[in-house]
């Protein structure tokens, strides 16, 4: 019964994270909204996730380390959704994550202008939302509620 309840949840974690990785890339590419740096490394745990739990499938016996690891994950992407957030709220100032071709000693007018003409999206500047709220705010709350249900699934492993 665990195997069966355990399977399901796996593969509904797996369908959102695909699911989520695929609405990114509608959002940036059909609708036209280019994503800061922090957007693009958000993505990253559900590129993970997907990994994991593919190898959750082929190797059944590792599968309460690789659980630990997505639990791990997404209580990481949940920390990152809410400084995120915070950047994007006024609370917190943006970082070098924000803009990570930042240089001080650019000197020639070339280099200056070349940086004037590139598309450079602000970690502050919300450019999609969904009913009034950011995609970082929804990364957050659902970022930690698969690391809690990955959690749970990681406690409750020997049970069965």
């Amino acid at each position: 019964m665990f195997q069966i309840k355990n399977n399901i949840i796996l593969n509904f974690i797996l369908l959102f994270s695909i699911f989520a990785l695929i609405s990114a890339f509608f959002i940036e590419y059909f609708l036209g909204h280019e994503p800061c740096n922090l957007c693009l490394i958000e993505r990253i745990p559900y590129i993970l996730s997907i990994i994991i739990i593919s190898l959750i499938y082929l190797l059944k016996k590792y599968e309460k380390i690789f659980l630990i690891f997505l639990s791990l994950i997404f209580f990481c992407a949940a920390g990152i959704s809410i400084y995120h957030f915070g950047i994007e709220q006024g609370f917190i100032e943006e970082s070098l994550v924000c803009d990570l071709d930042k240089k001080d000693n650019m000197l020639s007018k070339e280099d200056l202008l070349k940086k004037l003409n590139e598309k450079t999206v602000s970690c502050k500047d919300v450019t999609f939302k969904v009913f009034g709220l950011s995609l970082a705010t929804f990364n957050t709350i659902i970022s930690f509620i698969l690391g809690v249900i990955t959690t749970k699934l990681f406690l409750n492993y020997e049970k069965n």
